[in-house]
Order: structure tokens, then C-alpha cells, then sequence
């Protein structure tokens, strides 16, 4: 009664410690959920590095070696935000590997959660906003070219829209991309996604619930998922340094359970990734580990 969890310890790679990006929020985040015994070690799933062929699926070959090369540009580099130190490179194929492993797990399980992953601003040629490769991408397409699954929604409730996302599936009847998302905010030039819900800025728990949940369970009757792949991002949460809408704690919660439930109700089973949050690592980490909670819950409640 237990979802499977995947994680592997290189994805605190270290940065300088004046960067923005918390990386140590990975890291943290298993110690958080050891000790709220969300965590145990018979959960955990380690991911090996994505193989090139799956992550050329998505990515072009000159894009990803000029990258593990460490031969960006200083434009390209800062568009990403990222350095392409050695440590950075290794986890960064280890994270796509993981979302990957995730949704194979979601497919047996009906329920998987991965403890990164997320990085939807990604596309084919170039890396943006903290994200270098596209792993809910990746992973949907490798599930594609298996034929282990027929039709994909993403849901993406990171509060930043997942432009890369929805730029690479445009035209692709296969996967539908939904993205609830701070209108106002990054990136300033929005992809088409399949569905947009662009949000006010400033909004609370109970508009913001009420607004997910009058388009979500209608949208997965209409699609039909063989799976659901649900970017959990936090930084809708009121404290957050880089969103702007104000969800609380349980605002979060309740949205995570509203999306598990409305999918696991349905027997459709979900891959759950991170997404984004930036804030003071000890209050990040916890909002980051609501997702998990609500797994738990609903993997005891339906059986999983």
C-alpha cells in the first residue's frame, strides 16, 4: 500500500552557494519524508542515466553534446541558469532516467513519485529557466515508441506555464498538454497548449481549487489517459520567491489529492514529478513533500 518512490543521490549536485536554484532540496527532501515515514528504503527505485536514443526523442544530438561538453554558449548557458559543471551533466541525464523509471512504475502500480523532475521549460534545441532537458517529454515519448501506452495527458500545475511542453506535442494527438498556470508570469512568450488555464495573479485556495477542479475530471473523461504524468510544482504557494498566486500548505495538499483522486478514481494511473518551488529550503521542502503525503493517502485508499 505503499507507491513506489524513485531517487537517486546525485541529484544534489553542488552549486556555488550563492546561486538561486536549491539543489539541496533533493537531498533534503528524502530526509524530510524518511522521517514523516513517507519514505522507506523498500520504496525507493534508483534510476540509471537516460540512454542517448530515448533522450533523442526530444532533444537534438548537438544540443545535448554541446552541452555535456560543456560547450554552450555564455547565452545558452544563462538562458538554462545552470552551469554544465561535470556533477550537473551525470544529474541531469540520472533525473531523466528517473521520470522515465517513474512512469514505467506508474504503469505497474498505478501510482509512482518521483522526487525531482519537472523541468518544462526544456525544448528540443535549447535548455530555459533551470531546465536543461525535458523529462515528462522524454518519458511520454519512450512509453510512445514502446507501445506501452496509446494516449498521455500531461498535467502540469507548476505555477509557471510548461511552454517547452506544450511546443513539443503541438500537433501530437497522442499526448495532451493542460497547464494551469500564473498568467503574468515566466515564461513572458506562452506556447499553445492544448488547454491553457491562465490564472490571476493573487489567487487563493478556494478560486484556485474551484477553477481545477471544473476542468480536470471533465478533461480526463474527454482524453481517455492510458496515463497521467503531474507536475506538482509548489511555487503556486503564497510564500514562494518566483510565483504569483497564494496557495497555503493545504491549498497544495488539497490540489495534489484533487488530481490523484480524480485520475485513481478513474483506475488511470499517475507518475507524479516535483516541478518548481523557491523559497527558504526548510519551508520548500516541506511543501514538496505534500505530494507524497497525498500518494500515500490515495495509494491506501484505492488499494494500490
Amino acid at each position: 500500500m505503499r507507491p513506489p518512490l524513485v531517487y537517486h543521490p546525485a541529484y544534489s549536485a553542488p552549486l556555488p552557494s550563492s546561486h538561486r536554484f536549491p539543489m539541496a532540496k533533493f537531498r533534503l527532501l528524502t530526509e524530510h519524508l524518511s522521517r514523516l515515514d513517507l519514505l522507506r528504503p523498500e520504496q525507493v527505485h534508483q534510476p540509471l542515466p537516460v540512454p542517448r536514443r530515448w533522450l533523442e526523442l526530444v532533444h537534438g544530438r548537438s544540443y545535448h553534446q554541446a552541452f555535456a561538453r560543456g560547450e554552450l554558449t555564455v547565452a545558452e548557458e544563462r538562458r538554462i541558469g545552470l552551469p554544465a559543471t561535470t556533477p550537473l551533466v551525470r544529474r541531469s541525464w540520472l533525473a531523466v532516467g528517473g521520470t522515465v523509471l517513474t512512469a514505467r512504475l506508474a504503469l505497474q502500480h498505478g501510482l509512482a513519485c518521483h522526487l525531482a523532475g519537472g523541468t518544462h521549460h526544456a525544448f528540443p534545441d535549447y535548455g530555459s529557466g533551470f531546465c536543461i532537458f525535458n523529462d515528462v517529454a522524454i518519458a511520454a515519448r519512450v512509453l510512445l515508441s514502446e507501445g506501452l501506452v496509446h494516449q498521455l495527458l500531461v498535467v502540469d500545475l507548476d505555477v509557471h506555464q510548461g511552454d517547452g511542453t506544450a511546443s513539443i506535442f503541438a500537433g501530437d494527438p497522442r499526448v495532451f498538454t493542460f497547464s494551469a498556470h500564473a498568467a503574468s508570469n515566466f515564461p513572458l512568450r506562452k506556447q499553445a497548449s492544448d488547454l491553457d488555464l491562465p490564472l490571476a495573479d493573487g489567487l487563493e485556495d478556494e478560486a484556485y481549487l474551484a477553477a481545477i477542479g471544473a476542468v480536470l475530471p471533465d478533461l480526463i473523461e474527454q482524453v481517455q489517459p492510458d496515463l497521467v504524468l503531474y507536475n506538482a510544482g509548489v511555487d503556486p504557494h503564497r510564500g514562494d520567491r518566483l510565483g504569483r498566486l497564494c496557495l497555503s500548505d493545504i491549498g497544495l495538499l488539497q490540489r495534489d489529492r484533487l488530481v490523484l483522486e480524480a485520475c485513481l478514481g478513474r483506475r488511470i494511473p499517475v507518475a507524479t514529478v516535483i516541478g518548481g518551488g523557491y523559497d527558504d529550503l526548510t519551508q520548500l521542502v516541506e511543501r514538496h513533500g505534500l505530494v507524497f503525503r497525498a500518494a500515500s493517502e490515495m495509494a491506501l485508499l484505492h488499494g494500490l
